[in-house]
């Protein structure tokens, strides 16, 4: 049995990486905390037992960016003009090759429990979709065992009802569900909060290239990010 754990990612730039990060953050600090997403993700996906693991990349032009972040991973651009299409292609493709399970990851949860991912793939041993909830209302992982366009390209992302609207949708399509624990993205200067106090409070030690970055800016404190 083939199962196939995949990550989004984009290769960080100044300018074009975790904009709503910015301010306090600038520009270039932002792109470099992306990246210790990234590196710290890689680490979460390595930690899964008896995965392929695949990283799934924008631009066109960042495959040696990413060959070189992590030559023990597949590599393929993502295709498509929305993220609905783009998660879309990825798991088809995949699945389509030939595996058996695929689940997708974000690269914006570098605390993520690995043992979320082991669950993913036993889960879908039972449903034809799992699903990681988010706590702005998305979701984390999406996984499945044959395509389905419809819960990808028929609900509109980035919204806070993207989650239920996925899980409607299969409902009505007698798509069955499985959920994971929820979890969190960061994308804002509150969720960059919440992960600073989640490593300072769970000395999480999963995510050591990002806990690294934020020791180095001690003044990312609690009154500038929720201000």
């Amino acid at each position: 049995m083939q199962n196939v754990l995949l990550v989004v990612a984009k290769q960080p730039a100044p300018g074009q990486t975790k904009t709503r990060l910015c301010p306090p953050l600038n520009s270039q600090q932002a792109a470099d905390l992306y990246e210790c997403f990234l590196y710290d993700t890689l680490a979460i996906m390595r930690a899964v037992p008896g995965v392929t693991p695949k990283i799934v990349y924008l631009p066109q032009d960042a495959h040696n960016y990413f060959r070189d972040l992590a030559p023990d991973m597949g590599l393929s651009q993502q295709r498509g003009e929305s993220l609905g299409e783009r998660l879309d292609n990825l798991l088809k493709d995949v699945l389509l090759q030939g595996a058996d399970k695929a689940v997708v990851i974000n690269s914006d949860s570098p605390t993520l429990p690995p043992e979320y991912l082991v669950q993913a793939f036993e889960k879908l041993s039972a449903a034809d979709v799992v699903l990681g909830p988010t706590l702005d209302g998305g979701y984390y992982l999406i996984g499945m065992k044959e395509p389905y366009p419809s819960l990808l390209r028929n609900v509109q992302m980035s919204t806070q009802t993207v989650l239920q609207d996925t899980l409607d949708l299969a409902r009505s399509t007698g798509v069955s569900t499985a959920l994971l624990p929820e979890w969190y993205d960061v994308d804002t200067i509150d969720d960059l909060y919440r992960l600073k106090n989640d490593i300072n409070v769970r000395q999480n030690n999963s995510c050591q290239h990002t806990s690294s970055w934020l020791q180095r800016y001690p003044g990312i404190a609690m009154h500038e990010l929720s201000g």
